[in-house]
């Protein structure tokens, strides 16, 4: 093995849209050490999630699989092929120590923790959804942010009710960065691989006390919504979704069991949502920067490749909705993709060439110089961290899907199946069985307000995007290099 191999700092929060980086156009949000991040490295601006829902988002991005190929399509499978290796576990076995703090989602969640497949992680700190607690949410053994609080004298029921929020010391942000630390600071001497895994932004929006009054809620910019946004969201009522839509200043903000009254301080409306909601990425930007700096007095900044994303998006009050389901609006399916390698990266670069996640595993085996399995379905992005190629035209479209991954939330409880095929200019959603779909031209309607669906002067546009979203579905779905494990083999 190569001597001076990279060391692997991969952040993923999760449920953190596109637009909430200052240095990438939000001047309304205070992320400093990612605008450095941004500063010194290449930042996709538009990276899209293969499924806008947690386990089969993850699942996807950590094989290179698209969610379909995989057959991980929503958060309760309870089962991950044991044939297919997740990257940590590829650095594991060419000498990587590897390290995951936080939440992972391989598996159906029960309790609070999952069953662990074989993900090569040697250092272990595991904890999925810190508002999961007594009573009505029993702690299981493993999960290891509760077992932390009781170690400081403290229990994860008691600050939950807290009316205000919870203090900093106690934060499941701070627990990350704690540990993280402690994993590094364990392997300033060998290649490492580690995984930063941040519950939030995802609700509870419950940011730390002292972060909390940094954003005024009536200051917060509007979201995108317009009074049609209502009866276009009626229109697809019958597609499941977490949220119904509302107007932005009553939203469908549902408190979680046991939490206060005071819940964004009694508020439902799109400006406190977006304050906490800022406010917990403020704070974990400060972990990011601990982390950053841990790097520097090592003297490991030059030899540490840093990504940063998420895992799929939040709608924040976008069209009426918040949180996430089977829509592919850019709020939802959108999110940031920063990589920083100090001296090694053309620094400076926004690429807006469209990329996906499942492209982050095979540019990582890349840089590391490892071989990338041919089973998997992203491809590198390493010409353009090099400055080596057009970041602008890096693929031909981006695609998403959601194969009946969340119950719906209306009477007729009908499953939903979509799929999104986004090209650089128009964006294609079709919902599977219901005849319903989407048409967007996103050059002159960024904001995905104008349905062109029904537009007979779009028809030809349609069909053949919809002969493309059908090619790619099927070539993904059972894709023409797939690896035996897809054909009945035993073995990889």
């Amino acid at each position: 093995m190569p001597e001076k191999r990279p060391n692997i700092l991969w952040i993923c929060t999760d449920q953190q849209r596109f637009d909430t980086i200052g240095a990438l156009g939000n001047p309304h949000i205070d992320t400093p050490n990612l605008d450095d991040l941004v500063g010194q490295g290449v930042a996709f601006t538009r990276a899209y999630c293969q499924n806008p829902i947690c386990q089969p988002s993850r699942a996807s991005f950590l094989t290179s699989l698209y969610p379909s190929t995989l057959h991980i399509n929503g958060n309760g499978v309870d089962r991950f092929p044991k044939e297919v290796p997740v990257v940590s576990k590829l650095f594991r076995q060419a000498g990587y120590e590897c390290g995951l703090v936080g939440k992972l989602h391989l598996n159906k969640v029960g309790q609070g923790v999952e069953k662990r497949t074989d993900d090569g992680y040697s250092y272990w700190k595991y904890s999925h959804a810190p508002h999961w607690h007594p009573p009505f949410y029993p702690v299981a053994q493993g999960h290891d942010y509760a077992d932390w609080l009781r170690s400081k004298g403290t229990e994860l029921g008691d600050l939950l009710a807290e009316p205000d929020g919870f203090p900093l010391e106690y934060h499941h942000n701070t627990w990350c960065g704690e540990n993280m630390s402690d994993f590094i600071d364990q392997n300033c001497d060998r290649p490492w691989f580690a995984s930063m895994n941040f519950f939030y932004p995802h609700p509870p929006f419950n940011p730390a006390l002292e972060y909390i009054d940094r954003y005024n809620p009536d200051a917060m910019p509007p979201p995108l919504y317009r009074p049609t946004d209502l009866s276009q969201q009626e229109a697809l009522n019958s597609i499941p979704f977490q949220s119904n839509a509302k107007s932005p200043r009553q939203l469908d903000i549902r408190r979680r069991k046991g939490q206060s009254e005071n819940y964004l301080g009694g508020r439902r409306d799109a400006g406190a949502l977006k304050a906490y909601y800022y406010a917990l990425i403020t704070q974990i930007d400060d972990q990011i920067g601990r982390i950053l700096n841990l790097l520097e007095s090592t003297g490991q900044s030059n030899r540490t490749i840093v990504i940063f994303t998420s895992d799929h998006g939040e709608m924040l009050g976008d069209h009426g909705l918040i949180y996430k389901g089977c829509r592919f609006y850019e709020g939802a399916v959108r999110v940031p993709l920063v990589w920083s390698w100090p001296g090694h990266f053309k620094p400076g670069i926004k690429a807006s060439g469209l990329v996906e996640l499942i492209d982050i595993a095979p540019t990582l085996l890349d840089l590391a110089g490892l071989p990338v399995p041919a089973h998997m379905q992203g491809r590198s992005l390493s010409p353009v961290l090099f400055g080596k190629t057009d970041p602008h035209r890096i693929r031909e479209f981006a695609r998403c899907e959601s194969y009946d991954a969340e119950a719906s939330n209306n009477s007729e409880g009908k499953p939903g199946y979509g799929t999104m095929l986004r090209n650089e200019r128009y964006k294609l959603i079709v919902y599977h069985g219901y005849d319903l779909g989407e048409l967007y031209d996103l050059e002159v309607d960024p904001g995905e307000f104008n349905n062109l669906w029904d537009n007979p002067d779009y028809r030809e546009l349609k069909l053949d995007l919809m002969k493309k979203s059908f090619d790619a579905t099927v070539l993904a779905t059972d894709w023409g290099g797939a690896p035996n494990f897809l054909r009945g083999s035993k073995t990889l």
